[in-house]
């Protein structure tokens, strides 16, 4: 599991981004200053950290200057400036990223899932995922096979099985489906989720018949079983 450094003085702001991050499967950590950050980093290793530009004691760009000299760590920052000479800095200070405030958490999630596979070693998703009750997932690939048998899904299928096993055994509401995988279409239902799970399950039948890990949970969503 990815750990996350997030150095964010706004305590609304940090709720979001970690709720955001920890849904996904990462582990994040919260700072409110640079001198926590500092703290935390020497005390643990971390994968990535998001770092807000306009902290009260240091600064994000020294406070990215300072880490970088302990360790080669991958750098998202955060900042409601909108000037080019900052965003300018910050890359040559050596940023992955740069994203400007308001933004959208599953937008940033999505960010640091792109600079994680850049920079871990051999990329975030290099060896195939063993997921519970026999399946097994290729992110990198965006593959599933189940019992040993690749499954031939749509992009909207394999969004939704890859979705309920990031995390077996919970229950996603349609909600968090909608928003995981039917982000960018924004007139879909939530009959579109039910009719895929549908056409998922039968794909899963046709592979096993005796089987049935995905659970329908009324008035709440879906879950995928945990062995």
């Amino acid at each position: 599991m990815p750990r996350i450094l997030l150095v964010e003085d706004e305590s609304a702001i940090a709720d979001t981004v970690l709720y955001a991050l920890r849904e996904e499967g990462l582990d994040p950590l919260h700072c409110l200053t640079a001198g926590e950050a500092l703290a935390a980093a020497a005390a643990k290793p971390f994968d990535l950290a998001i770092l807000d530009v306009g902290l009260p004691d240091l600064g994000g760009f020294a406070l990215c200057r300072q880490l970088r000299a302990r360790v080669d760590l991958p750098v998202i920052f955060l900042t409601a400036r909108q000037d080019e000479a900052d965003r300018v800095l910050g890359f040559e200070l050596g940023a992955d990223d740069y994203v400007a405030k308001p933004f959208s958490p599953r937008e940033l999630v999505a960010r640091v899932r792109a600079v994680l596979r850049r920079t871990r070693p051999g990329g975030e998703a290099a060896t195939p995922a063993q997921a519970a009750n026999g399946f097994e997932h290729d992110p990198g690939g965006m593959r599933v096979r189940f019992r040993g048998r690749l499954l031939d899904l749509t992009r909207y299928e394999y969004g939704l099985l890859a979705a309920l096993l990031a995390r077996p055994g919970a229950v996603l509401t349609r909600a968090q489906l909608m928003d995981r995988v039917w982000g960018d279409a924004l007139e879909t239902g939530d009959r579109t989720i039910d009719t895929h799970v549908k056409t998922l399950r039968a794909k899963l039948h046709a592979v096993a018949p005796d089987a049935d890990p995905i659970r329908t949970h009324r008035g709440l969503g879906y879950s995928i079983d945990a062995g």
